[in-house]
């Protein structure tokens, strides 16, 4: 038992006052004559001792009378923590992704916590409450019930440990105060560890949200496996985590017309072919129909008129191996010879390649370090009798410079994989035993840039450094077998392919998202991405004949987005949510110190709720005083 005033307590001294007048009795007896004698003893013994008993029983109540009424304006209580002594801080996580539309006992099971936090926690009462998107720091249920109630399913997918080290950011840095966080959430099984540690004075309560059944359908990818001269086939492959289903509906729509449908059979995973025409806009959907999550029945597609990327070649040796590359189908290719160059059509350029090159000119070295500063790719191949000083020149803006040629057969061995003109499937896998191309001779490097083809002592033939990719050796016939070798192909394509980065088929929500948008624009002018009602301004960067466009976290609605420059549409592009959430496994939760887990919010808030509840006692003591009171009027009444 604690008392809310035990400074009042000391009035317990005022106890003294009744013992005092009861232990010393001021009355005087008076003596009064009385002719029996023998019949006045008895008379007075008796009465001396009923008035004895009478005199300790007033005491007594009165005693406690003071006692209690003391006792009930002290103000005493009984609670598991002192309250009144230590500081109360709740913050709550309330997990608000994609797969929290899976259907508990009572409906999908983020609307449900929703409900539940709304009735169970106090509403004037100070709490924090976080989701994945939003934070609510120091409010109260009442101040964000209208949030709590439309809150919408977020993209933005936190995993276990981020979300709790955010949570632990709400809580003051006070010492000496009760720190309770509510974690609301299915712990969705995710690449990140889970293992909150907490304090005396941090409490964690774990609420499991748990799905009635975890069988989901979802469209996992779409993309082209086969292009002919008359049509575009389109591959889409379907998972499914629950029971074999025998004959699921495929839908493609475009321009939101239905034009075709399928169906399929699915144990684990499935796939189907969509024939498309070729030379035509497709803004397309596939769907599927499932009960459990939404998020994943849709995928959005576009296939826009391919943007060609601007190839220049300056050549002095043969350029065949690149007009081979570098066909009219895919892109725009100009050759020219270094003595009859246009330099007014250098910045209409995404390529420009120097072919075999004794010298560069220093009006064509300007040109091409503005060219390459606006993103601009160049590709250099010397030739085996270069002007050392016109090339590092050149180089010298990419961090690099030519020393001596070494007149050396080397064969080009190490293939840099992980560089990105290799890492989007163009080898299944890494070959060690392939027929080596080589080089009978090699200028020296002197660079820190990242290597992309290398020797077999390590020094480079192909580097690449702020959109330059240098090679160290003439690819004549005459020097070297590159040219015929399987690796050019890639290579050169690739490297043409990457200088105007056209937007893919779709593209995930929440990961980085570059794209190159073949237009001019004016001064001032600025690109945005538009659906219905949604006007979003990416980071984007101009350059002279494209714009750079960058998204991550948004849009944060999966659709079909229509690029425009003002309200002039330029293409199309499509986002989709990450399909991770599709696979609803989940963590095992195990309580231990200072961490409880529970499957339902109203029993973890009740269980906080008898922790901290206070039973206000003075009122018993009010009862029990008058009690006494009418006990002690009994006994000066009937006690005789």
């Amino acid at each position: 038992m604690q008392f809310k005033h035990p400074e009042l307590l000391y009035a317990l001294f005022l106890l003294l006052i009744p013992i005092i007048v009861h232990l010393f009795q001021l009355r005087k007896f008076q003596k009064v004559a009385f002719t029996n004698v023998a019949f006045l003893k008895e008379a007075t013994l008796q009465t001396r001792k009923s008035s004895q008993i009478k005199k300790w029983l007033i005491l007594c109540t009165r005693l406690l009378l003071l006692t209690a009424i003391v006792f009930a304006f002290a103000q005493p209580f009984s609670s598991k923590s002192n309250l009144f002594k230590t500081k109360k801080e709740t913050v709550i996580y309330l997990d608000n992704s994609f797969s929290l539309q899976a259907k508990g006992n009572q409906g999908a099971l983020l609307k449900r916590a929703v409900q539940d936090i709304i009735s169970n926690v106090p509403e004037n009462e100070n709490i924090s409450l976080i989701t994945n998107d939003n934070t609510y720091k120091n409010t109260t249920v009442k101040a964000i019930k209208n949030d709590l109630l439309q809150l919408e399913y977020s993209s933005n997918k936190l995993t276990a440990e981020a979300a709790l080290l955010k949570s632990h950011t709400l809580f003051s840095k006070q010492r000496n105060t009760l720190k309770n966080l509510v974690f609301i959430s299915d712990f969705q099984q995710d690449d990140s560890n889970f293992n909150p540690k907490t304090d005396s004075l941090t409490k964690l309560h774990l609420v499991k949200l748990q799905p009635i059944n975890t069988n989901n359908v979802t469209i996992d990818s779409v993309y082209i496996s086969k292009r002919t001269a008359s049509a575009i086939e389109l591959k889409v492959l379907i998972k499914n985590s629950g029971n074999t289903i025998d004959n699921l509906p495929v839908s493609l729509l475009s321009h939101d017309n239905l034009i075709a449908k399928t169906s399929v059979a699915i144990e684990d995973y499935a796939e189907t072919v969509f024939s498309l025409p070729v030379n035509e806009i497709i803004n397309g959907t596939i769907s599927i129909d499932d009960a459990n999550l939404h998020f994943d029945n849709s995928l959005y597609f576009n296939i826009n008129n391919g943007s060609k990327s601007n190839v220049l070649s300056i050549n002095v040796t043969n350029d065949s191996f690149l007009k081979r590359i570098y066909t009219h189908d895919e892109f725009n290719y100009t050759a020219t010879l270094e003595s009859q160059l246009d330099y007014n059509i250098i910045d209409q350029q995404h390529l420009i390649i120097l072919n075999g090159l004794d010298v560069i000119p220093n009006a064509l070295v300007a040109s091409l370090k503005q060219f390459t500063r606006q993103g601009g790719t160049l590709i250099v191949i010397p030739s085996k009798s270069i002007n050392k000083q016109s090339y590092n020149q050149l180089l010298a803006n990419y961090g690099s410079n030519f020393n001596d040629l070494f007149s050396t057969e080397k064969r080009i061995t190490t293939i840099n994989y992980a560089h990105p003109l290799y890492n989007n499937g163009v080898f299944e896998k890494q070959v060690s035993n392939f027929q080596y191309p080589k080089v009978q001779s090699f200028y020296g490097v002197s660079s820190n840039s990242a290597a992309v083809l290398q020797f077999e002592d390590t020094k480079p033939f192909l580097y690449e450094n702020r959109n330059a990719f240098i090679f160290t050796a003439a690819l004549n016939s005459e020097n070297s077998n590159f040219i015929n070798s399987p690796l050019i192909v890639p290579t050169l394509y690739n490297i043409g392919k990457q200088s105007l980065k056209t937007p893919n088929l779709y593209y995930t929500i929440g990961e980085e998202n570059t794209f190159d948008v073949d237009v001019q624009l004016q001064q001032d002018d600025i690109l945005s991405l538009v659906s219905h009602e949604i006007n979003i301004i990416p980071r984007q960067q101009y350059f002279n004949n494209k714009v750079v466009i960058n998204t991550s976290k948004t849009p944060s609605i999966a659709n079909i987005y229509t690029i425009k420059n003002k309200n002039e549409p330029i293409k199309n592009i499509s986002y989709n949510y990450n399909r991770n959430e599709s696979n609803l496994t989940y963590r095992k939760l195990l309580p231990s110190k200072n961490i409880t887990v529970g499957n339902s919010i109203t029993e973890i808030f009740n269980t906080l709720k008898s922790d901290t509840k206070v039973n206000a006692l003075w009122k018993w003591f009010v009862i029990f005083a008058l009690a006494l009171l009418i006990v002690e009027m009994g006994i000066l009444k009937y006690f005789k």
